[in-house]
């Protein structure tokens, strides 16, 4: 971490409470005044060029102290303005990496046990950011989670794997600035309930599993996959976030936690104790997750603490045996007197939605098994017959190009996007938005 953390830098947080609003223009007022022709950033009329002139995408930008009280989060996402810097003279050329004022704090996004993340702007290109602050208590220093990030993001770069831009560090805080993604697939389902269009599970689960099997090629496993940790763009580019509880897996294994991943998507081999899984651990997670999407509801919720994540599990694939599964009697939860014999179901009859999809049932039945060494890798998912009427150029792109990048390929609007459309009587959004 030493060789990416920039250190003596001074961080400016710009809260987004009306308390402190006059502060806030203050301090943004300071930045533009240094040069004489620069302009406020409030200051619409006097911009070089006319606001409504300026690409659909930054008339946000400018406008954002006017429109802050008029709507909640932002659901914009810029798409590489061109002579912006002509355009909003705070930009300024020659702004260095690793310093708090190349970035400019827009508005608050959420708040974590240990980071609270802002929506910025980077003086330095004029892109959206996301700035995930962490403060640093004097007597424990930086968090062990916050170091784990940092330095294996670092040295990730894929489509579907979220952006690590830069690293500030202060006496007080570490910021991760990374690159703006405008929401997540949990808020996503969120807006369209009862289940996705299979066609953009399709999609999103492709780059699910493209995601992975990079990171498992890298020896990385995520540990705690979950739909608010997956984020999605504007135009349904799915990337992995949040590698807090991510690490390096090591050949041949190391021994783990196993209070790792959130309940409803830990697998039953950690949930009995198990601390030297692999990759299995993750499929696991993302087996779910497609379930969910298809479905509408989580797989496995509802629940309270372990052994009732594990009777709602067997419920569903059957009790496991030591034929089944050898060396499960073996984990440290595994207790007989707490076990009821259960037989498996068949997904469809559970999960019915998957049985509409061709090949949904039986993908889902190799990424469900209680077994963690009969689960499908992310490699061999992503040639499944599930996935056999997308084109087959996916499979040879560059780690770094999206899917979208394919021409044809882009998602479709959900059911209750086209309802809501056909009520109103509106048209498509100029950007193709399909939500």
């Amino acid at each position: 971490m030493g060789e990416v953390l920039c250190s003596n830098a001074v961080f400016s947080c710009f809260c987004c409470g009306s308390d402190r609003r006059a502060q806030e223009i203050n301090q943004e007022t300071h930045y533009v005044q240094e040069e004489s022709s620069a302009l406020k950033l409030t200051d619409f009329n006097e911009v070089p060029c006319p606001v409504r002139s300026l690409p659909p995408q930054w008339y946000h930008t400018v406008q954002v102290r006017r429109i802050r009280s008029l709507r909640a989060r932002s659901n914009s996402d810029p798409l590489q303005g061109k002579n912006l810097g002509q355009a909003l003279q705070w930009q300024r050329k020659g702004l260095p990496f690793g310093t708090a004022s190349s970035y400019l704090n827009l508005e608050k996004l959420g708040e974590g046990s240990y980071a609270t993340v802002y929506k910025g702007i980077s003086r330095i290109n004029g892109q959206l950011v996301a700035l995930k602050v962490i403060s640093m208590k004097a007597e424990e220093g930086v968090p062990f989670t916050a170091i784990r990030e940092g330095s294996l993001l670092k040295g990730l770069k894929h489509a579907n794997i979220v952006l690590l831009h830069d690293i500030i560090q202060t006496r007080e805080t570490l910021t991760f600035v990374f690159e703006y993604v405008h929401t997540d697939l949990a808020q996503y389902m969120a807006q369209h309930p009862g289940g996705l269009l299979p066609y953009n599970v399709r999609l999103f689960m492709f780059q699910l599993l493209r995601g992975l099997s990079y990171i498992h090629h890298q020896h990385i496993l995520h540990r705690d996959l979950k739909p608010q940790n997956l984020l999605i763009s504007y135009l349904g580019e799915l990337k992995l976030a949040d590698f807090g509880l991510a690490r390096a897996k090591s050949i041949p294994s190391q021994t783990y936690s196993s209070e790792v991943v959130t309940l409803w998507y830990r697998p039953p081999d950690v949930l009995l104790g198990a601390t030297d899984y692999s990759t299995d651990l993750d499929i696991w997670g993302a087996g779910c997750i497609f379930i969910e999407m298809l479905q509408g509801h989580p797989a496995f919720s509802g629940v309270s603490d372990v052994f009732e994540q594990v009777e709602k599990i067997w419920s569903v694939i059957g009790t496991p045996t030591e034929d089944s599964w050898p060396g499960v009697s073996q984990l440290p939860n595994y207790k007989t007197e707490f076990l009821t014999l259960h037989n498996s179901q068949p997904f469809g009859n559970i999960w019915e939605r998957l049985s509409r999809s061709i090949g949904a049932e039986d993908l889902a039945h190799n990424m469900i098994k209680g077994c963690p060494r009969e689960r499908i890798s992310a490699e061999d998912a992503l040639l499944h017959v599930f996935f056999n009427s997308l084109p087959c150029q996916l499979h040879q792109l560059p780690d770094v190009r999206s899917i979208f990048s394919v021409p044809g390929l882009s998602l479709k609007p959900e059911i209750q996007d086209l309802f809501i459309s056909h009520r109103k009587g509106s048209q498509s959004s100029i950007h193709h938005r399909p939500w």
